[in-house]
């Protein structure tokens, strides 16, 4: 992937961000991730060093909240520096729009392509279990029969629910750390519809 930000462009980000008031690196993570949609997220060996370099500069300020977190604000040196590049920053702006649409770009290439393979996947699963099931010849169901159809009804039943919790978990704690973007939400919508068609031509 193309980098998001050229040399130094970053750096003057995160100041403007700061204009908006204190944060805490988490929080400069998460607004950056919400600038592009989730598409791009930093990792905190990338916004961690900088802010750290803009502390050394004197640019920004770093006060620790009981040694747990840190909290960042603009000193009146990184609003001057600001104030002096408020046409970068504009420029800066304006190129980052054409990125994130560029990288939307990318992420829905990426997603139509990962869910073409799923559907061939779910497509061919499907097909195997309407063959196995179609290797008896067709009579009317029998009390055994029914008896053994209401288990695998209880076991399909018992697999969703799992599966439900399970995913319903790992959602919530990526909620947690702001991580769920709006492609992981197309992900769920478009995989559950196909995982929908493919049992129901089961049950033709």
């Amino acid at each position: 992937m193309t980098p998001v930000f050229a040399h130094g462009q970053l750096r003057l980000y995160l100041l403007s961000l700061l204009e908006q008031g204190p944060r805490h690196g988490y929080e400069l993570i998460t607004a950056l991730s919400d600038r592009f949609g989730g598409a791009y997220r930093p990792s905190p060996g990338t916004i961690y060093p900088r802010l750290a370099r803009l502390e050394e500069e004197g640019l920004v300020e770093r006060s620790d909240e009981g040694g747990r977190r840190s909290t960042y604000t603009l000193t009146d040196a990184g609003r001057a520096e600001l104030d002096a590049r408020r046409g970068d920053l504009a420029d800066l702006e304006e190129s980052l729009a054409e990125t994130v649409r560029e990288l939307a770009d990318q992420v829905r290439g990426e997603v139509r392509g990962s869910m073409r393979g799923l559907r061939a996947d779910l497509a061919a699963a499907a097909q195997a279990a309407r063959a196995s099931a179609t290797t008896a010849a067709p009579h009317p169901a029998s009390d055994d029969e029914r008896v053994a159809s209401r288990v695998r009804l209880a076991e399909a039943e018992a697999q969703l629910r799992t599966f439900r919790d399970e995913v319903r978990a790992e959602l919530r704690e990526a909620a947690r750390e702001g991580s769920v973007s709006p492609l992981t939400v197309e992900t769920v919508r478009t995989v559950l519809d196909q995982a929908r068609t493919a049992i129901r031509d089961t049950l033709r």
